[in-house]
């Protein structure tokens, strides 16, 4: 039986036709000069290929169809878009190459075909030729908005940071909106390549140009932190940490691992410790954000966080449903801590098969904190859980135990 996107398909070329028909009939003309023309009989016979399923048949009949008659462009054009929405991208491109292929295509037209190919060469995976095609439509087309956006899309999966730096700056000239915050994220990203490579002063430059007459994104500030670490230079990396977390505490989960590895180095954990509690004393609201940050990372041995972690597994209304810390507590002080100490590790190993961070845009979590978001695209939305989801992962396990 012909499927929902059989009937789609040849619903959109009924109404396509019976349209056509109707300006014909009703439109502006001289009666005298130009007779009632007809419903076109060969969408009726397109119609009944894809009303049987026989869609090569019906991909052959509307392409000899585009080549006898000019006023079904617009037809193929739809047909083209439905293909690809459907997957069927090889069809799509074969019409509108056919449409590229006419030796008297209207510029206008012609630059929509290759828009609409582009948009089938990266529907397909063919990064390469849909690159080629965009490019050529930014160059002064009526799409050169859109092949704009579309080549910053492929840089970015190719991780062509300084192509797409030019293409968002030529884009923000032609679009009328700024593009700083993307922008730059683009520097970060050279910034962490170049980190990678051990070039610091190349890293520093693009830190620098990212944050320059643009948005301050916390990026630029953790890129600047994690070169004066891998550079130890301590006494800047831990200012910029300090800073971090004063100015975007949701932060705290990516900055405060690597403030205990410098303290650790420096051999100063009792500083550490003096000065996270001087923190949490002026932000009591921020101990469960420790608190998550200890467990999920394993950070023990530290007094504050290890007093954090305890007074938020003793107070965890769905953790005490499972264990009764309080009840252990009261009978042996020493078996509590083995208790607590096991608990506390079990979590720390669980947690690392549950997401951590979540769009606040569209919702997609994941392990490690994403700048962009793969699902949305949009730039720094992801935020990290500030609790661990106790009940999913003590259901979890007890499925695994059984």
């Amino acid at each position: 039986m012909p499927t929902e996107s059989t009937f789609l398909l040849a619903g959109l070329f009924l109404l396509l036709a019976a349209v056509g028909w109707a300006l014909g009939r009703f439109g502006e003309r001289d009666e005298l000069e130009q007779p009632l023309e007809p419903l076109n009989v060969d969408y009726l016979k397109g119609l009944n290929f894809l009303l049987n399923e026989q869609t090569d048949q019906a991909l052959e009949h509307f392409l000899k169809m585009v080549r006898v008659d000019d006023k079904t462009i617009e037809t193929h054009f739809a047909l083209g878009s439905l293909f690809r929405r459907r997957g069927e991208v090889d069809r799509a491109i074969r019409i509108h190459q056919n449409i590229i292929a006419r030796p008297d295509l209207a510029a206008e037209q012609r630059d929509q075909a290759l828009y609409s190919l582009a948009k089938d060469f990266f529907k397909a995976g063919l990064l390469d030729r849909a690159e080629n095609l965009f490019e050529r439509l930014s160059q002064g087309s009526r799409h050169q908005v859109e092949a704009l956006e579309q080549l910053c899309r492929i840089y970015e999966q190719e991780r062509e940071w300084s192509s797409a730096i030019m293409a968002a700056e030529k884009l923000e000239l032609l679009g009328g909106q700024s593009l700083g915050l993307q922008i730059a994220h683009y520097y970060c990203e050279l910034a962490e390549q170049a980190l990678a490579q051990g070039d610091y002063g190349e890293a520093r430059a693009f830190v620098k140009k990212a944050q320059s007459g643009r948005p301050r994104t916390q990026r630029g500030l953790l890129t600047r932190a994690k070169i004066a670490r891998h550079t130890n230079d301590s006494e800047i990396a831990l200012r910029l940490y300090h800073r971090i977390v004063d100015d975007n505490s949701y932060l705290i989960t990516e900055a405060l691992p690597a403030m205990v590895e410098v303290y650790t180095r420096d051999d100063s954990l009792d500083l550490f410790d003096k000065e996270l509690r001087e923190y949490l004393d002026k932000n009591p609201e921020m101990k469960i954000d420790v608190a998550y940050t200890g467990i999920v990372n394993n950070l023990g041995g530290i007094d504050i966080i290890d007093q954090c972690v305890k007074e938020y597994l003793l107070n965890e209304p769905t953790l005490t449903e499972f264990i009764d810390l309080q009840s252990t507590d009261r009978k042996n002080g020493e078996n509590h801590k083995k208790v607590l100490q096991k608990v506390r590790k079990a979590l720390s190993k669980l947690a690392t098969t549950i997401p951590r961070y979540q769009c606040k845009e569209c919702g997609f979590s994941s392990q490690q904190l994403l700048w962009q978001c793969p699902s949305c695209r949009d730039w720094e939305t992801q935020r990290p859980f500030t609790t661990v989801s106790f009940d999913s992962l003590l259901h979890r396990s007890g499925s695994a135990g059984m």
